[in-house]
């Protein structure tokens, strides 16, 4: 049996770990890589342009596993009640999940409540891109959220399958922006 110091420190390692959320990939400064996706927002298919999205002011891109799952349902109502203060910052928000476009178009609906658009990247292009595939399953997306200047530079870099602190690490890290220019 092992002695009662050593499982003690066992179970503080392994709750520290749990704990402690998981780093993002790309580091505050780095460029954040341009994309194009389909997406949807309200049902509706448009396609997305990161440059695009950037020259009206700093952009909220998360990621996600996969739709209608309770943490990526969970998020999504976050963001989705949000979005005012968002707008009211200049802030674009958008989720990235490896889901096809159909069964986004239902949870840009039902989950987005039609107030910010989520994309489809079935190739998984963009969640390489952004080193955010889930190290358990990477055929997903962990959940990331980046926000990223005008300039196209990271400011916030915030991995946690938590989905309960994604908007606030997000909006704060705009609101900085913002204060600072």
């Amino acid at each position: 049996m092992k002695s009662l110091p050593c499982v003690l420190s066992a179970i503080l390692v392994a709750g520290a770990l749990h704990a402690a959320p998981a780093l993002a990939e790309l580091s505050v400064g780095a460029a954040a890589p341009d994309f194009t996706a389909e997406a949807t927002q309200g049902g509706n298919e448009f396609t997305f342009k990161l440059a695009d999205a950037l020259k009206k002011g700093p952009v909220v891109l998360y990621f996600y596993p996969a739709a209608f799952t309770p943490g990526c349902t969970e998020e999504a109502h976050e963001f989705a009640d949000a979005m005012d203060a968002f707008h009211k910052l200049n802030a674009t928000v958008i989720g990235v999940s490896a889901d096809g476009i159909d069964k986004l178009k239902k949870f840009s609906v039902s989950e987005c409540k039609s107030k910010f658009p989520v994309a489809a990247d079935e190739d998984k292009k963009i969640i390489k891109a952004y080193d955010t595939a889930w190290e358990k399953r990477p055929e997903l997306a962990a959940r990331t959220s980046y926000v990223i200047s005008p300039e196209g530079k990271v400011l916030l870099a915030h991995e946690d399958m938590n989905p309960r602190t994604h908007v606030s690490m997000t909006m704060e890290a705009v609101k900085k922006y913002e204060a600072s220019h």
